[in-house]
């Protein structure tokens, strides 16, 4: 006895959306053959063997032919609707995201204008103990700058350039002692 379901042999037999219909190649068998392409290849296909058929007259087969076209014009036709709704969703989406991050920004300047404008207008400081306002502040003392030195760290940039080394004089050679005319001896080797 069979069950009430049927058991798929394979393990790819889940319920997955089919992709992008409107660009996948199907292969459509009708009573003049297989028809490969695109669903619009297809319906264009079917429709041009709807007209032969109508033209030799032959209404049997015109009317299989608008059969098979209208088949793949509602595959088509519901693939461009459930492209059309997702589109929508995404642009929904998108301006909710956008109006979500107007606002935060809207927030955020209104805090930073209400700060600027505590910061500008300072109200009168109710912490600040009496005693410390009222003491005189010491007054700042002009230092004398002794041997160039003005407190300030002393960076690289500071420092003078360095002057450019001069090349140096090559070396006078030692006056060899010129042999006798009449002497043909080799002048002395060099120690080793």
């Amino acid at each position: 006895m069979r069950s009430s379901k049927p058991r798929s042999r394979n393990k790819q037999n889940r319920n997955r959306s089919m992709g992008n219909v409107t660009n996948r190649v199907f292969d459509s068998s009708g009573p003049e053959g297989k028809v490969r392409g695109t669903p619009q290849q297809i319906i264009d296909k079917y429709n041009q063997l709807a007209r032969d058929a109508q033209l030799s007259g032959d209404r049997v087969a015109t009317e299989n032919f608008q059969q098979h076209a209208e088949h793949y014009l509602r595959l088509l036709g519901s693939a461009q609707k459930e492209q059309e709704a997702r589109r929508e969703e995404q642009e929904r989406q998108n301006r909710e995201r956008q109006a979500e991050r107007d606002r935060e920004r809207a927030k955020r300047q209104e805090r930073e204008s209400e700060e600027g404008a505590t910061d500008e207008q300072p109200d009168v400081i109710q912490d600040a103990s009496p005693d410390l306002m009222d003491t005189p502040q010491p007054d700042v003392v002009d230092m004398p700058v002794v041997d160039g030195d003005s407190g300030l760290v002393e960076t690289p940039e500071m420092a003078p350039a360095p002057k450019p080394k001069r090349p140096r004089k090559p070396r006078k050679k030692p006056e060899e002692t010129a042999p006798a005319a009449g002497d043909n001896s080799e002048p002395p080797e060099a120690a080793e």
